[in-house]
């Protein structure tokens, strides 16, 4: 058995031994894999996916006018127009049978001349539904499948207690599961093409014109870029004084 003195050298041997192994293996983790990190972020949990779905526009025609008024026939347009985008298929129509022999036909060539005018070129399935209650509007509907982005899971989900005393869960200072939910949502709403979520767009052809004149600029050794002039930019003199 070793002496007291032999086990203290024995020690003093060991103690920088395994000072050494630990800081090796510090060395050698992989922190990004063993990191929650990634599994945290809210575009992981939340990501916003492109799907077909029903898109649908409800139009209120004034009473007073024969057809469409100028807002709703501005609305019908920007519908073309994002049925030329993203749409496929028929149109449908949905109009609301409040008298007999069918829809009006003023309403509907004006509804066909305003999606022709976005850039819609698709067949219109005219139908109509009966209406419930007589005291409230009742819309025209328009609707089509189109390609749209949307965040694959519903937002609103808490799994986990927020302000839980009973447990150690809200001492890891970790995102919680909503976050960013929302903000994911609006994106993909506001984004004018789906389509630029999965990739860019091909290129626009070069200005020729604005290049031709760039290099001609450079050669006579003046300053290529544009020169915008602002005049009467003052909006108030108000407390100036």
């Amino acid at each position: 058995m070793p002496t007291p003195p032999e086990l203290n050298r024995l020690r003093a041997f060991l103690l920088p031994v395994g000072i050494a192994a630990t800081l090796c293996g510090c060395a050698d983790a992989d922190r990004m894999s063993g990191s929650s990190m990634v599994m945290d972020d809210y575009r992981v949990r939340h990501p916003i996916v492109l799907a077909e779905q029903e898109r649908h526009l409800d139009i209120f025609p004034s009473p007073e006018i024969r057809g469409l008024d100028p807002r709703s026939a501005a609305q019908v347009a920007e519908f073309g127009t994002l049925y030329r985008d993203t749409g496929k298929g028929p149109i449908n129509v949905f109009i609301p049978a409040l008298r007999r022999g069918g829809p009006p036909p003023a309403t509907i060539a004006e509804i066909r001349r305003e999606l022709a005018a976005g850039g819609a070129a698709a067949p219109l399935e005219i139908s109509t539904y009966p209406v419930i209650n007589r005291d409230l509007a009742s819309p025209v509907r328009l609707s089509f499948v189109g390609l749209q982005a949307k965040v694959a899971d519903p937002c609103g989900q808490w799994p986990a207690d927020l302000g839980s005393g009973s447990s150690v869960q809200g001492w890891e200072n970790k995102q919680y599961w909503n976050y960013g939910c929302s903000y994911q949502s609006m994106l993909a709403e506001q984004v004018a093409d789906p389509r630029d979520l999965a990739g860019p767009r091909a290129e626009d052809p070069t200005d020729t014109q604005m290049r031709s004149r760039a290099i001609s600029e450079i050669r006579k050794g003046t300053d290529p870029s544009t020169d915008w002039k602002t005049k009467n930019t003052s909006i108030s003199t108000v407390g100036s004084q």
